[in-house]
């Protein structure tokens, strides 16, 4: 591979999310969430698992933050739990929450490196879940008044704000397929959700912006690439309806106004409680597009499936990480640059790993060489993209610590930093050195 330069000033950083690196999930006034419910009940995460403790961030962020300078991390992408500003999802705001957060950008700012925060990821209070969650409408406003609020605390250190992350992951996953929180499965109280949530986003963004504190807000997006299973005009159009609901669901909605034609039958508009004003709130266009990419589908058309009309296969003999996901990096160029031909707004690759579960050898080095080449790969796909024309300004490697991994416990490790959770201690992986030299160079080698 030819040596790549990058853009003078991309940012080259880390991301994580509370509840998967936190722990103190019942410290300092911090309420339940969502989260915290569907882990403490019994065969919903592997093994047991719970984000009680994680990676005890909450405690040791200066050690954290320590790191990533060691790393020469640029930005730091994180997320605010809403549960530790509002215990019950509204209300007066709990200042040792807010105490938190403005240690942890201090700290950062001191570092020399930029704070990238996301505003939900996923950790709902359970208060607010016991009324109906993302199914019941007032869950909307309550989540902008908490959006302005915390922007209004922080904007005078922070510029640059996300809203959700993976919108689709935390409703579908959440609502209809039931494996992450709230555990639901229903898919009419799924499609409900995803509209609130676009009206959620469409008045976060107003919410936020209104504090006059902002230099610009977005979203990160669940995407993957999308690719039709053969040349055919049914498989293409079946790849097409993939993308539509996939990646930009909440993208369309928020920039355009209107659902994308996902559905064979038109959107269920009536299925989602659309009201006849609605679709002017959800359009609030932003600033720039984050994208979060693991995966690529393959979709071939399915006439027995009424919605959709898809078939997702499986690629045999594929390269997989340790998560089962297959390794494809021009699904990341093909993200990018769909997104920028459709939108003409600002990219940053928010998230982007794999899960390797590499262990410390017999002197305490991780070697994590394939690791090493998923990121290679995945970032020169990256700079294939900016060579395109794409205005891409960033690329946060998923994930800065090995964390809590949702339904799958701890069983899986995306850090570039090693943890031994018995005794917390932190390792650098060989991957972690190689991220480093990277970003000090600002070229790919």
């Amino acid at each position: 591979m030819a040596e790549i330069d990058f853009p003078k000033g991309f940012v080259w950083g880390c991301a994580t999310a509370s509840y998967q690196i936190e722990g103190a999930w019942n410290e300092d006034g911090k309420g339940e969430s969502i989260w915290d419910r569907f882990c403490h009940a019994p065969d919903h995460i592997k093994n047991g698992d719970t984000g009680d403790v994680a990676c005890d961030h909450y405690h040791r962020y200066r050690q954290d933050v320590a790191l990533m300078k060691e790393l020469g991390l640029k930005g730091y992408r994180f997320s605010i739990s809403w549960p530790r500003i509002f215990p019950e999802g509204r209300g007066r705001a709990n200042r040792k929450g807010l105490d938190f957060y403005d240690r942890l950008v201090d700290e950062l700012l001191s570092a020399g490196i930029t704070p990238f925060p996301t505003l939900y990821h996923w950790d709902l209070p359970q208060a607010l879940q016991d009324q109906g969650g993302w199914t019941n409408r007032d869950t909307a406003q309550h989540f902008a008044d908490y959006c302005a609020a915390v922007v209004d605390h922080l904007g005078s250190r922070v510029k640059s704000w996300m809203i959700f992350n993976e919108p689709w992951i935390f409703t579908i996953l959440g609502y209809m397929a039931g494996i992450h929180a709230p555990g639901v499965r229903d898919p009419s109280m799924a499609l409900r959700a995803t509209h609130i949530v676009n009206l959620a986003q469409g008045l976060a963004v107003r919410a936020v912006r209104a504090t006059g504190k902002t230099y610009a807000v977005g979203t990160a997006f669940s995407m993957s690439g999308a690719y039709p299973a053969s040349d055919s005009d049914e498989d293409r159009a079946a790849a097409e309806r993939l993308h539509n609901f996939y990646n930009v669901w909440f993208l369309e909605t928020i920039q355009n106004g209107r659902y994308p034609d996902a559905y064979v039958g038109g959107v269920p508009l009536e299925r989602m409680d659309v009201k006849p004003d609605d679709m002017e709130i959800v359009k609030a266009p932003l600033d720039f597009v984050g994208i979060n990419l693991y995966i690529r589908n393959v979709v071939a058309h399915n006439p027995h499936d009424e919605n959709l009309g898809i078939r997702i296969l499986s690629v045999p003999n594929a390269e997989r990480t340790d998560f089962g996901w297959e390794v494809y990096p021009d699904a990341l160029h093909q993200a990018i640059t769909r997104i920028w031909n459709d939108y003409h707004l600002p990219i940053y690759v928010t998230e982007n790993g794999c899960s390797y579960g590499d262990e410390p050898d017999e002197n305490g080095v991780v070697n994590d060489d394939r690791r090493i080449s998923f990121y290679r790969r995945y970032i020169a796909q990256v700079a294939r993209a900016i060579q395109d024309g794409a205005d891409v300004r960033g690329y946060y490697a998923w994930s800065l610590l090995d964390n809590f991994e949702w339904a799958e416990g701890y069983s899986q490790r995306f850090g570039l930093v090693y943890v031994d959770y018995p005794t917390q201690r932190r390792i650098i992986k060989k991957s972690g050195y190689w991220y480093r030299d990277l970003i000090a160079a600002n070229r790919l080698q």
